[in-house]
């Protein structure tokens, strides 16, 4: 059998599978593996033959998982998956958003955009989205219900709000898509700073145009503070402030490599809740737990998708999909509107990383060839996976805030107040794409 055939039913077995609900990281191992022993034991003018097939394929099985995992940039995802547990556990992410909350009562919607700034300040800290909107919704959505905010405003704004943890650094997405693509994390990082404030800047003019259509919704708060408590509420939150100038300024002044910036900001955290005593073993021990399930479940699917580019590239189809796109003649706006079509119509369905690892073999290839800055490239990438945890049916930082808020609260009503956040995503994005050097100006300018 032909090896290109085999790639297209190993492709087409995949979202098989995926619609039948089976989990992305087995499905990714078990359609790859089997795929790549086929293509190994059924050799183009000979027989079947599976002994022939099996040991060639098992060691390349092998080798990419073993090789994928001890990647040196990847040590600095656990890292800082912890540094966020750590910093939510010792209250830091808290004091953040009473800080900023306290300044803003008197801002039409304040309490939401007081979320919002909290959840870039904690994206800033740690790079999981569904980990910023877990431990900001626990903190900022029943605080906005006690001030009487609609239900719609209260959940939505930090859903939306989580999803900055994608673009602001550090970011897990941005660091598994440079080890894929052998881009710099450091770069990426510095590309994502721009279009993330940018992107939290639309999230706060909706809310505040939100409120103005309809104040109802978010009823001013009186906060009868003198100056001097407003300016040491502020202070208060300084362990946030060191510890977002220490990953920015350490990585930015080139003082040290993304993957020390995340072992400084664990050991700043242990440091800081130890010796204030914010932290008590057993929330250490909890935070070990909570970054070791959550790094499991992402290594799991990207060691999955590491053996399945592999076997996409052994079968020729990423060349033959980037020779069918180069030798059509589509202009490079066509081929970038279905790339965006592609990410915002499989965000409804898949996760991020899924949805990134799936598609990187084949549209990386298509890029390359048509001139494209990789780094820009990521940036797009990363703000179409940022819309897609929000994008119904399966946003699944909407679920996450169901599963944390009160349950009377209901799943379309998160989702009916993220619809209007989506208009500024989408005019975020288009920016993005149309104006590359938002995303290119600071990676060119330190580099």
């Amino acid at each position: 059998m032909d090896i290109s055939t085999i790639g297209i039913f190993g492709f087409c077995a995949v979202f098989i599978l995926l619609a039948l609900r089976v989990p992305i990281a087995f499905t990714l191992v078990s359609v790859s593996t089997a795929c790549t022993i086929v293509a190994y034991s059924w050799r183009p003018g000979s027989d079947f033959d599976l002994e022939r097939g099996f040991r060639p394929a098992l060691g390349l099985v092998q080798s990419n998982a073993f090789e994928f995992l001890r990647s040196y940039e990847l040590s600095m995802v656990p890292m800082f998956i912890l540094a966020g547990h750590l910093a939510y556990h010792s209250q830091v992410t808290t004091r953040i958003y009473y800080a900023v909350r306290i300044w803003l009562a008197q801002v039409p919607g304040g309490l939401a955009v007081a979320s919002l700034i909290g959840c870039g300040g904690f994206s800033a800290i740690t790079g999981s989205s569904m980990a910023c909107a877990s431990s900001m919704g626990k903190i900022c959505v029943p605080e906005m219900l006690k001030y009487n905010y609609s239900q719609q405003l209260a959940t939505s704004s930090v859903a939306v709000g989580g999803t900055l943890g994608a673009l602001i650094p550090p970011s897990v997405l941005f660091i598994i898509y440079g080890v894929f693509t052998e881009m710099s994390v450091s770069r990426l990082f510095l590309a994502g700073v721009l279009p993330g404030l940018l992107s939290l800047l639309g999230y706060i003019i909706t809310v505040v145009v939100w409120v103005k259509l309809k104040p109802e919704i978010a009823p001013k708060v009186s906060e009868d503070l003198s100056m001097l408590q407003r300016v040491m509420a502020f202070a208060s939150a300084w362990p946030a402030f060191v510890l977002m100038g220490t990953i920015i300024g350490g990585i930015y002044g080139g003082i040290f490599t993304a993957t020390e910036a995340a072992a400084t900001s664990v050991v700043f955290m242990l440091f800081y809740g130890l010796v204030w005593r914010t932290l008590s073993w057993s929330a250490i021990m909890t935070s070990l737990r909570e970054t070791a399930a959550q790094t499991a479940a992402l290594f799991l699917i990207a060691v999955g998708a590491k053996i399945f580019v592999s076997f996409v590239s052994l079968s020729g189809v990423t060349r033959d999909f980037a020779d069918f796109i180069t030798h059509n003649g589509f202009s490079d706006w066509t081929i970038l509107l279905c790339i965006v079509l592609l990410y915002l119509v499989m965000g409804m369905f898949l996760d991020p990383l899924g949805t990134m690892l799936l598609t990187l073999p084949f549209l990386v290839p298509v890029v390359e060839n048509m001139g494209l800055d990789l780094i820009w490239f990521g940036v797009i990438v990363v703000k179409l996976l940022e819309i897609g945890l929000i994008s119904p049916p399966v946003g699944l930082n909407v679920f996450v805030i169901k599963s944390v808020v009160a349950r009377e609260i209901q799943v379309h009503t998160i989702f009916f107040g993220v619809v209007k956040f989506l208009v500024a995503d989408l005019f975020v994005l288009g920016l993005l794409v149309a104006f590359p050097v938002i995303s290119l100006l600071l990676p060119t300018s330190m580099y």
